[in-house]
């Protein structure tokens, strides 16, 4: 005799996943659209997986907790924080993270584009997932 799953107070069960072929609403505009969003995010989790993989070996708390915020941070490219929002982000002190990224560029994990400063904005970064 099968026994309905036990579902917690207040909790929900989501729907099945719907398999390709009973999909309402879908047109082919819908395709075309979710293809240019694979294309845009396609190396996304592959420079993120390279770095769990290879590069985050040996990186103190400091550097494992600036590295991804400046990775979230990357457009076309290159990451454009100052420190000060990266400590507030991770929960660090803004000396901690000028640290992390001084050893961060040490280890060549992060590239210096621009250094920002007073009444110039935030600095420019280029973020690596393994050392180039």
């Amino acid at each position: 005799m099968a026994t309905e799953p036990r579902i917690l107070p207040g909790a929900s069960v989501l729907p099945p996943l719907e398999d390709g072929s009973t999909r309402a609403n879908h047109t082919e505009a819908d395709d075309g659209k979710h293809k240019r969003q694979h294309r845009r995010t396609w190396g996304r989790f592959e420079v993120l997986n390279s770095f769990v993989d290879a590069g985050m070996a040996g990186l103190n708390r400091g550097e494992l907790a600036a590295w991804p915020v400046l990775y979230r941070d990357t457009r076309s490219g290159t990451a454009r924080t100052s420190a000060g929002d990266i400590a507030r982000r991770a929960g660090l002190s803004r000396r901690a993270v000028v640290d992390a990224l001084a050893s961060l560029r040490r280890r060549r994990l992060v590239t210096l584009v621009y250094r920002g400063g007073l009444n110039r904005g935030a600095s420019t970064y280029r973020v690596h997932s393994v050392p180039p």
